[in-house]
């Protein structure tokens, strides 16, 4: 517990307030026993430690001590010795050396894929991940030419690789990301309640009144541009964009809660989904730090589940209180919901970044030791980024891979659009559950269940297939083609249309309310599922650009996303709800029949593609 929050937000505090005097790191106490691998004293071979430290007990016997070297090592030389062997072989003769009782430095998802320039090095992860744990050996720190040192884990289980943490541990960063996201992905949806008392109070058009949800929608699409390169710079890691944006987020909940000015009103939204965007930006990425690349999948579609339910589960919170007080009840309960979250993050959140966390370890063993040499990979990768280069990465490279790519266009333009299938629901739901069914607010709210009730249906199932289908083919087989990723797409992509028609044409006094709430059930499967595959299917092909995929992604969904508020309202009351749903099923329908073109033709996009792994 200690460890957990030292490494938070409040313990970097309060070492900064104490000298480093309190929630000391390992390096910093008296007893700290200094690797052998890192005594390069020119004097007598040993690196000055601390005057008061024990001394050390005298050695037994000589005995060989096997020092494991860095995977990519072993991985090049094994690779150089069966180069006519079949990529199978190579696979079974790779984990083969690595069972024979060697141990190796795991990496998490996200330096792994940053290490992946081609599909070979892709594969030598996902194999590296699928190892069996083996007994806790040192790790031999590299040399550079220059004579720099690179500051390593000390050992295979070094308890500060985030690789490494304890399930407990892990669990506590799952479920306070969880939180974040979902509080504040809640954020959007629970001003829907409030729109008609929005109009009443200002004077405006439901077109206006809805500008409150689509303005936070659309910032919280364009704040992942500047919030995940920042996250993936070294000296400032994960931790310092969550707390000092979410901060202003909850600092921002009072006064729009409290304004009583229209344009003011909209201005706070949008700055409110700019400052919480940080989850949407930053939240995979320290999932990625904490889990294996093989095991991701289980995590990341909790993640989504907790930003597909805080939209859906929104209204539910604040519809039936919107309709016994008043319209501004919503965006107090969003106060209510935050403040909690943000405390947790603020004593409980640990850095999770692994070039972030080693930075800091080589400037505490240069205070140590007085050593210069001591650096590590981050700080020297660091030195060389330019403001250029960030500029790029955060503004041009999302938009490049979309432009340059038909591969990207397509499963950005395709998610954009179910994403904004998905928020025109919150115009057509009043329209069928409120006009046709007579529904008060608080039960017009609790038809979102049925969007919960959808995803649960699909992460049960998406575990299943997970576990019993790609973990064994990938352990077995070897990772394969990215589009194997994409096979559970190539059936549930018609649950969209087939949901979308069967809530379009049995939205009808005349029929059960529970009929359309079925269809917005199917409809979500296949959303869910189509995202899960999407996303797991771009960093296979383009491993080394990631962070931009997924961030031109976001930008293009919540884009179209706030687009479909303003224009599902009279689309539908102009083309009656049958018929508008009735249009979009069939936008969807083009884009299904797209998902098998990208399943066959894959390989034929991907040789000609720039940006994809070769």
């Amino acid at each position: 517990m200690s460890a957990l929050i030292r490494d938070a937000p409040f313990g970097q505090l309060v070492r900064f307030v104490s000298g480093n005097r309190l929630l000391q790191y390992p390096e910093e106490r008296a007893d700290f026993q200094l690797p052998g691998s890192y005594d390069v004293s020119p004097k007598n071979g040993q690196l000055p430690i601390a005057q008061d430290a024990p001394v050390p007990a005298p050695e037994g016997p000589a005995t060989e001590e096997v020092v494991y070297p860095d995977p990519e090592t072993v991985l090049e030389k094994i690779e150089t010795e069966s180069e006519e062997e079949s990529d199978l072989d190579k696979i079974q003769t790779i984990r083969t050396a690595h069972t024979a009782r060697t141990q190796i430095s795991r990496v998490g998802t996200r330096t792994a894929l940053q290490k992946s320039i081609s599909r070979a090095d892709l594969e030598q992860q996902f194999t590296l991940a699928s190892i069996e744990k083996g007994p806790s050996r040192p790790i031999e720190p590299e040399k550079l030419h220059d004579g720099t040192i690179l500051v390593d884990w000390y050992t295979t289980d070094d308890a500060e690789n985030p690789q490494n943490w304890s399930f407990g541990r892990k669990a506590v960063v799952l479920a306070q990301i969880l939180a974040y996201t979902m509080s504040v992905y809640m954020g959007s949806a629970i001003y829907s309640p409030s729109i008609g008392g929005v109009m009443q109070r200002f004077g405006v058009s439901i077109g206006s009144a809805s500008l409150g949800l689509s303005m936070y929608v659309l910032a919280y699409g364009i704040g992942p541009l500047l919030f995940s390169p920042l996250s993936e710079i070294p000296i400032i890691g994960r931790n310092p964009p969550y707390i000092i944006s979410y901060a202003i987020f909850v600092v921002l909940l009072v006064p729009t809660a409290l304004v009583d000015n229209f344009a003011g009103l909209i201005v706070l939204r949008f700055l409110q989904g700019f400052f919480g965007s940080p989850c949407l930006a930053t939240g995979g990425a320290t999932l990625q730090d904490i889990y294996s690349i093989i095991k991701l999948p289980y995590v990341l579609s909790l993640w989504a589940f907790a930003a597909t339910c805080g939209p859906a589960l929104g209204p539910i919170i604040s519809g039936f209180s919107v309709q016994a007080e008043n319209w501004r009840w919503s965006l107090w309960e969003m106060l209510w919901l935050n403040g909690p979250v943000f405390l947790s993050l603020f004593f409980f959140l640990p850095e999770t970044s692994s070039s972030n966390i080693l930075l800091r370890r080589a400037q505490r063993l240069r205070k140590l030791t007085g050593n210069d040499r001591l650096k590590s990979q981050s700080e020297i990768d660091q030195a060389s980024i330019t403001a250029r280069e960030i500029t790029i990465e955060a503004l041009w490279r999302p938009f490049q891979l979309v432009l340059l790519d038909p591969s990207v266009a397509f499963t950005a333009v395709y998610t954009a659009l179910i994403y904004g299938i998905f928020y025109s629901f919150f115009e057509a739901f009043p329209l069928v559950y409120e006009a046709m069914y007579e529904f008060n607010l608080g039960e017009l709210g609790l038809t979102f269940l049925s969007v919960s009730v959808g995803v649960i249906i699909s992460i049960t199932w998406y575990w299943w297939y997970i576990y019993y289908r790609v973990e064994p083919s990938i352990r077995n087989n070897g990772l394969g083609a990215p589009e194997r990723r994409l096979i559970p797409a190539l059936f549930v992509t018609w649950f969209v249309p087939a949901g979308l028609f069967i809530f379009g044409w049995t939205s009808d006094p005349s029929i059960h309310w529970i009929v359309s709430c079925i269809g917005i059930v199917i409809t979500t499967i296949g959303i869910f599922l189509i995202i899960q595959c999407i996303f797991l299917y771009l960093p296979m092909v383009y491993p080394q650009y990631a962070a931009s995929l997924f961030a031109g992604n976001d930008f293009m969904r919540s884009s179209l996303a706030a687009g479909a508020i303003h224009f599902s309202y009279p689309m539908f009351h102009n083309l009656g709800v049958d018929k508008g749903i009735t249009l979009l099923a069939g936008l969807t329908v083009g884009c299904s029949v797209g998902v098998y073109v990208l399943f066959f033709m894959g390989a034929t996009l991907r040789a000609r593609s720039r940006f994809a792994a070769k």
